[in-house]
């Protein structure tokens, strides 16, 4: 009565998966891909973070030093000195660093488009 319906040949990503390991695991990155073909494109989030990073540092050790200063006694709040010196040098370094990241954008444009064009 419970008759099985016959059953085709498994397809599907399971499937795919096993195919595709065994016929590209012999295969040399070289043979795949040439060199002058992989274009080096920065990570924008890390030269950002890096920039941020550095820029706190630099406020920071800016504002003690500024804040230690014999002139600076009569500061009534010196940690809000402080705080914006961090925030605008913090913003100064991650606006620089974007800048940086930008122009290696361009620079590794130019290059991969220049190797495309000698092939």
């Amino acid at each position: 009565m419970s008759e099985k319906p016959p059953t085709a040949p498994p397809t599907g990503p399971e499937s795919d998966d096993q195919a595709g390991e065994s016929s590209h695991a012999d295969v040399p990155l070289h043979d795949v891909v040439h060199p002058s073909e992989v274009r080096r494109a920065p990570r924008y989030g890390r030269f950002l973070l890096a920039g941020a990073v550095l820029g706190t540092v630099i406020g920071l050790g800016l504002g003690y030093y500024v804040v230690g200063t014999p002139e600076a006694q009569g500061m009534l709040k010196p940690g809000v000195y402080i705080g914006v010196t961090i925030a605008f040098t913090a913003t100064l370094t991650t606006l620089a660093a974007g800048l940086i990241a930008v122009l290696a954008d361009r620079r590794s444009l130019r290059k991969y488009e220049r190797a495309r064009t000698r092939r």
